[in-house]
């Protein structure tokens, strides 16, 4: 009886099947979610670069009332003056990218620029350090990285709709590569697994 638990927990009570990996499902949600945004910022790339204007633009506002609060009621703390300074500058490009997005269309081309060169290195970093699937993450990092490279060969005449594009391209690849990640995990392997 000891035995069947202790097999019905590795695998439904069948001997020598692998546990399932918890939480796969959560993995799956979230590639089949990345792959939907990537094809929708295909279909629609001025509409996915103005969201995404207009989203950063919202949060650098809210983020520089934050801190012009900071340092005006904070009292005793040494970055004061400096607290304020970033706080309106936030607020001002904040409200640029709100307000006028076709031109805070440009600082978002340069930021998902250098969000794509980060993430790139990064991913090839932990790729050469994957035990599976280290090909296609090394790919998704190249894939970022040579992204990041057209950006900056392109600009400043396809920034309405090339951040889109660039978008849907990562959304895409990073989809794919966390579908085939929960599909490793749900037979039992690790997720991402990395060398002990």
């Amino acid at each position: 009886m000891a035995q069947f638990g202790a097999s019905s927990e590795r695998g439904f009570g069948i001997p020598g099947t692998k546990a399932t990996g918890a939480g796969w499902g959560w993995i799956m949600a979230y590639g089949i979610v990345s792959v939907l945004l990537g094809l929708a910022a295909f279909v629609w790339p001025f509409a996915a670069t103005y969201a995404a204007t207009v989203v950063i633009g919202v949060l650098l506002f809210v983020s520089g009332v934050f801190s012009i609060a900071a340092g005006l009621f904070g009292q005793g703390h040494e970055g004061r003056i400096y607290a304020v300074l970033f706080g309106l500058l936030s607020v001002i490009v904040g409200a640029v990218m709100v307000f006028e997005p076709a031109t805070g269309a440009l600082s978002l081309t340069l930021m998902v620029t250098v969000w794509l060169l980060v993430r790139g290195v990064l991913e090839v970093v932990l790729g050469f350090r994957m035990r599976r699937r280290r090909g296609l993450m090394i790919a998704l990092g190249v894939v970022n990285i040579l992204l990041a490279g057209f950006i900056l060969a392109t600009v400043p005449w396809s920034a309405l709709t090339l951040p889109g594009f660039i978008l849907g391209v990562s959304f895409l690849v990073g989809g794919v590569t966390a579908i085939t990640a929960a599909s490793d995990h749900r037979k039992g392997a690790d997720a991402f697994a990395m060398p002990g």
